[in-house]
């Protein structure tokens, strides 16, 4: 009985859609990026979660070195920038002829290996509209890529059929790697957008200035078959769309698979992160990059890649805080955590931390800082929930918040034990079942 609403959500859904970006089809590709551009604008202010996400994602990308004004304005050109894309889709579902569109600036790259009957793995990233890479591409040769599926089959199915117009495949992560031995054997050529976050990896590479877990399928698979990868970039260009071919990044199989693996990661992403340096309002900052915890461990409301801790400024309560530090630790083991400290405490030992904050008054505490998506407010000082949520961070949470939580695991007379609360409330399990 719960599943017919749901089909019937999806196909209305669906239908909306459909019909609500028809007259997009009969609308030039300039058209629809003004119309793009606008709308990404209120979507920026609209859309509370995405905007958080993209404006902390920004903060945390350490080479761009942003300023904060510089955050705001890349951020709302990347909302237009996804806007556009969006609205792209029943242009290209409609238009038999990209070729004024969509052109290639190096295509002999690709077609030279493609005529000897080599394999190619295309590694791209979600630049501008990451639609036309695989529609240019299967235009000249046969390719597969990798697609992702959506909750709604019926829109999926359409983005499919768009995705596909050209005569390439899509297959699932399910079977990415069979399909792409078999694939690339034979001379096909494969498709793979290699910026998406993979927390349970074990190769993470330093994206833009901040580790980021991914997958070596691209360098497994060229490893496996002895094809290269071509890291395929696009950016936006009056009205159209230009592709860019890196030289072709050969593995060498005379060396052991593991060093190989991550010098055809490393090479793979310094070239796809230049290009993004480049033109970062056409990347997709609104997706989880530096994500670095699975659903495994904590609860969804307190997996976020960022946290930042305010201690107070009470000796008392300080060093109560203080020792239970260490189990915050364990739990975010792999993320980025910032600490908000009183200056009189400077020699006082803390956790590992990517930085350290001193103040000296509670005003101190309001920093103009875009990283954070979780704070941890273990002081009186009111103030700072408001802030921080005009800000980046999703949730402040504080000791009282988190002890209401713990008592769905714990009793009252284990409240007044922080490290059991901190794991009671934010972990699935205790962490000595899931380390």
């Amino acid at each position: 009985m719960k599943l017919y609403p749901r089909i019937t959500r999806n196909k209305l859904a669906y239908y909306l859609i459909r019909v609500g970006t028809f007259p997009l089809m009969y609308l030039s590709f300039k058209l629809i990026h003004k119309i793009g551009r606008v709308l990404g604008y209120f979507s920026y202010f609209f859309l509370k979660e995405y905007r958080k996400r993209t404006l902390s994602n920004l903060a945390l990308a350490n080479d761009l070195k942003l300023s904060n004004k510089d955050i705001r304005k890349v951020a709302i050109q990347s909302f237009q920038n996804l806007a556009i894309t969006v609205l792209e889709y029943p242009k290209l579902h409609s238009k038999k002829d990209l070729s004024k569109i969509i052109k290639c600036e190096n295509p002999d790259v690709a077609d030279r290996l493609y005529s000897e009957k080599k394999g190619i793995i295309f590694f791209c990233a979600h630049q501008s509209n990451w639609e036309v890479l695989f529609l240019d591409g299967t235009s000249r040769m046969q390719g597969i890529a990798i697609g992702r599926p959506i909750k709604n089959k019926k829109l999926y199915k359409w983005i499919i059929k768009i995705r596909e117009k050209m005569g390439g495949k899509i297959i699932t992560p399910k079977n990415a790697l069979k399909e792409g031995l078999r694939n690339l054997k034979k001379g096909v050529f494969m498709g793979i957008v290699g910026d998406q976050s993979m927390p349970d990896s074990s190769y993470y590479y330093p994206f833009l200035g901040r580790r980021a877990w991914t997958s070596t399928a691209p360098a497994l698979l060229s490893y496996k078959t002895n094809c290269p990868i071509i890291v395929a970039t696009t950016r936006r260009v009056n009205g159209g769309y230009r592709i860019h071919y890196s030289e072709p990044i050969w593995p060498d199989q005379t060396k052991p698979l593991e060093t190989e693996l991550k010098r055809l990661m490393n090479n793979s992403l310094s070239l796809l992160q230049q290009t993004i340096k480049q033109r970062p309002f056409e990347w997709l900052w609104q997706h989880n990059r530096w994500k670095q915890q699975t659903p495994k461990i904590i609860y969804k409301r307190f997996r976020h890649d960022c946290i930042c801790i305010i201690l107070p400024k009470k000796r008392e309560d300080f060093n109560k805080i203080a020792k239970h530090l260490p189990i915050l630790k364990k739990i975010y083991n792999r993320d980025f955590i910032f600490i908000i400290c009183p200056k009189k405490y400077k020699n006082d030992p803390l956790i590992d931390s990517d930085d350290v904050i001193y103040y000296k008054t509670y005003k101190d505490t309001l920093l103009k800082d875009y990283r954070f998506k979780l704070i941890y407010n273990f002081t009186p000082f009111r103030k700072i929930k408001n802030h921080y949520l005009k800000l980046s961070a999703f949730e402040v949470l504080t000791i009282e918040t988190l002890q209401k939580l713990a008592l769905k695991k714990l009793d009252n007379t284990q409240l007044s034990d922080l490290s059991k609360v901190f794991e009671a409330a934010i972990c699935r399990k205790p962490i000595s079942q899931t380390i």
